[in-house]
């Protein structure tokens, strides 16, 4: 923050170069606001909250990822790893609570102005690596047959996983080391799936062609292959065909005039309409 409000700035006549930068010779702390107590120990910096805690002044939850403008300040010192402790005021009431950092668990703890919400778990029920307690390492660097102990606690449980870590590393290299034969087992499979695709929209346009229809043509279903033959079976039972091979109704069609006067009369024994009707009624129908 104080290089960038300090370059390209604006340079007084009277600033001396020998007192140092622009924060200097006005005064002013590179921080601005949030070293405003710095003279105490305590500078303002933007905290994230850890996990779930209660607040013991409105009894409101507070969820972890909430961020607060807190005091910062160094408390302690964990070997050589400094303890800091975070001083914050709660958005929802007046109330001020007070995290700090515990490098020996790996965590933070609520010192006052708050409760942690307990959802905690054994990390080893879940076979998670977790670092070594105090006591244990202590342990560890005094007692021999204790470390003999812990050695081969840590060999049988690297046996029992083995089986599961050679098949991870095996499919690993199988099928994601080698990005060449995983891109080309993918074209391949794309590259077939293009063929049936072009072969079926083939086809339908050669039927939508030849029926000169301009409908989208759906995939072709067992159930309808099925009821298509029936209904050609019926349609062929409905239509006998004759010893020639050919339909009735074909047959009947072709049945001309020609073949018809085959079976009349000559004209010259042929009598006329009027005598006909005489004969078979009578002269009454003749002379109505």
């Amino acid at each position: 923050m104080g290089e960038r409000k300090g370059t390209n700035k604006y340079y007084p006549p009277d600033y001396d170069p020998k007192i140092g930068g622009l924060n200097k010779f006005r005064g002013t702390h590179a921080l601005r606001e949030r070293a405003r107590k710095i003279h105490l120990g305590i500078i303002i910096v933007r905290f994230e909250m850890p996990y779930n805690i209660w607040c013991e002044g409105c009894n409101n939850h507070i969820g972890m990822g909430v961020r607060y403008n807190a005091e910062k300040k160094k408390v302690g010192m964990y070997y050589s790893t400094p303890v800091y402790q975070f001083r914050m005021k709660c958005h929802l009431c007046d109330n001020h609570f007070e995290i700090k950092t515990d490098p020996g668990n790996l965590d933070y703890v609520v010192v006052n102005g708050a409760r942690r919400q307990e959802n905690r778990w054994d990390p080893t029920q879940n076979e998670q690596v977790v670092p070594e307690t105090r006591e244990t390492s202590r342990k560890l660097f005094d007692d021999a047959m204790f470390k003999l102990e812990h050695k081969n606690n840590d060999a049988n449980t690297s046996k029992k996983s083995a089986a599961s870590l050679n098949k991870l590393l095996d499919r690993q290299e199988s099928v994601w080391k080698d990005d060449f034969a995983a891109n080309s087992i993918l074209r391949a499979k794309l590259r077939a799936g293009k063929k049936e695709r072009l072969a079926v929209e083939n086809a339908n346009a050669a039927v939508s062609k030849r029926l000169s229809i301009n409908i989208p043509l759906l995939a072709q279903n067992e159930e309808d292959n099925k009821l298509a033959s029936l209904l050609m079976l019926k349609q062929s039972i409905q239509t006998p065909k004759t010893k020639s091979g050919k339909n009735r109704s074909e047959s009947y069609d072709k049945f001309d005039e020609t073949s018809a006067t085959k079976f009349q009369p000559s004209s010259s024994k042929t009598k006329p309409v009027s005598s006909l009707v005489s004969d078979m009624y009578g002269s009454d129908s003749s002379s109505e």
